[in-house]
């Protein structure tokens, strides 16, 4: 009876053994979209044309409720690539990076190093390909088109504004070659990468960091014509929001009749201050568009070849964009604001042995990716994260992840529940209180009205301003 026992016991364990192996991720890849909004068909809007992006997404889970912890490149990689929030000192622009802001921290990619994987950067994954190096088997790979690393100009409209010595447009379409863009040439090198990856006995960690739709919006003319410009509707809502404090609507200048979109206006042919007419918003829109055509096309090529070398199996898969994205919302052109538009991104996780073909409303945000990369390879985490694994929503879509998530930008600083979006903007140098702002997501999911003043004085809104409080305590000591 008892060696009976011991039989049932040693293939019970054996048992156990082969289905955590078998639900075990070995590899993974992880797809960073620059400026990527929630855009895409399977992310609610039917008039993308994004099958790849719809794939994956019928594969794994899709998020609904995923936010960035700061919108900008550089910060919000920074944080999201060291596990850490941002405070009013760390990860404050696009120019932060982990090793002036977090050098003390081990970061994502160098945590698996460690843990014997090869690590793989390709494209733009840090902002600064020369941050947070050693992390990497080997050196940070980033393309170039003939004209730089981020331009892109193939049009004789945009050629003869550069030889004329004038920037460029925010836009460009030209019959050229998927490959002869800076994505393209990025997406060869992640299929060849594979390939030799798929030789060795080492698990992987491949970073792929594609750059469009960032700005300009430069897509072979294929995808241009994937979009006929009388479909493509502007925005319902270009103004600002009834009651929205300055600091939620302008840039904070010496000019304050620049809507925050600075980075879209240093291109020719957009005014430098005031809206733009709708000729201009159609073509800008158009062009976003297509971009993401195009990187959805790229994805489907990396994914094809990962499925061809039998590597999806034990792979996991992640897709995110950075930050979200305004295109006209609240006469705005550009990610810099404390928007839910802006802060909640794409994420579609595809994981061995994980629920498939379905979205989830848990509330997530960036500073788990981290925790989570660990969990999926059965790896320690390091002490320093904080983010929360969110496996159990992978195993459980169901599930609820989160009371709250948190983000900042420059002047201010948000909460988000599942109902609310509260931000308190304040001096950036006395760091005393100059404004609030409430948005009711569940009656104003447009976010067109500060709600603040019909709240002011409730249990809820109390309740908002103590959770943010406390998060205001952990990461501005």
């Amino acid at each position: 009876m008892k060696a009976k026992y011991c039989i049932l016991l040693f293939f019970s364990i054996l048992h156990l053994t082969i289905n955590a192996q078998e639900t075990k991720a070995e590899n993974f890849l992880f797809v960073i979209v620059d400026d990527l909004r929630v855009q895409a068909n399977i992310l609610g809007q039917d008039q993308m044309i994004t099958p790849n992006i719809d794939k994956l997404g019928q594969e794994g889970v899709v998020f609904n409720r995923a936010y960035c912890q700061v919108p900008t490149c550089g910060a919000s990689r920074a944080s999201f690539l060291t596990g850490l929030y941002p405070t009013r000192e760390r990860f404050v622009n696009y120019k932060a990076s982990h090793d002036v802001d977090a050098p003390e921290v081990v970061s994502l990619p160098m945590w698996f190093k460690k843990n014997g994987y090869t690590t793989i950067s390709l494209g733009k994954v840090f902002h600064d390909p020369k941050d947070e190096v050693n992390a990497w088997s080997q050196e940070p790979f980033r393309a170039k088109s003939e004209t730089g690393w981020n331009t892109c100009y193939y049009s004789q409209e945009n050629k003869d504004l550069i030889v004329q010595g004038k920037k460029g447009l925010a836009y460009d379409k030209a019959d050229f070659p998927d490959d002869a863009y800076i994505d393209g040439k990025v997406a060869k090198k992640a299929i060849e990468t594979l390939q030799n990856l798929s030789k060795s006995k080492k698990p992987f960690f491949l970073a792929v960091g594609f750059q469009k739709p960032h700005l300009p919006f430069s897509a072979p003319a294929k995808y241009w014509d994937m979009y006929k410009p009388e479909d493509i509707k502007l925005a319902d809502n270009p103004f600002p929001p009834i009651g929205a404090p300055v600091e939620a609507i302008f840039k904070i200048s010496k000019r304050t009749d620049i809507f925050n979109s600075t980075e879209l206006r240093n291109f020719s042919g957009i005014p430098k201050i005031g809206t733009m007419d709708d000729n201009t918003a159609t073509t800008l829109i158009h062009g976003y568009y297509a971009c993401i055509s195009y990187i959805d096309k790229l994805l489907g090529d990396v994914l094809s070849e990962l499925k061809r070398l039998g590597l999806d199996k034990n792979t996991a898969v992640v897709l995110i964009g950075d930050h979200g994205w305004h295109l006209g919302e609240h006469q705005q052109w550009g990610k810099h604001s404390l928007y839910d538009r802006v802060l909640k991104s794409p994420l579609i996780v595809k994981a061995p042995g994980k629920a498939a073909n379905v979205k989830t409303n848990a509330l997530t945000e960036y500073v788990d990716l981290y925790p989570t990369f660990c969990e999926l390879a059965g790896l320690e985490l390091p002490d320093h994260l904080h983010g929360k694994s969110f496996v159990p929503v992978l195993e459980d879509p169901s599930k609820k992840h989160k009371e709250q998530v948190f983000a900042r930008y420059s002047h201010g600083e948000a909460i988000i529940t599942d109902r609310f979006l509260y931000t308190e903007y304040v001096n950036k140098f006395k760091g005393t209180l100059k404004s609030k702002m409430l948005i009711d997501l569940e009656k104003d999911p447009k976010e067109n009205e500060n709600a603040f003043w019909k709240y002011e004085g409730t249990d809820i809104l109390n309740d908002l301003k103590s959770r943010l409080s406390k998060y205001q305590d952990l990461n501005n000591q």
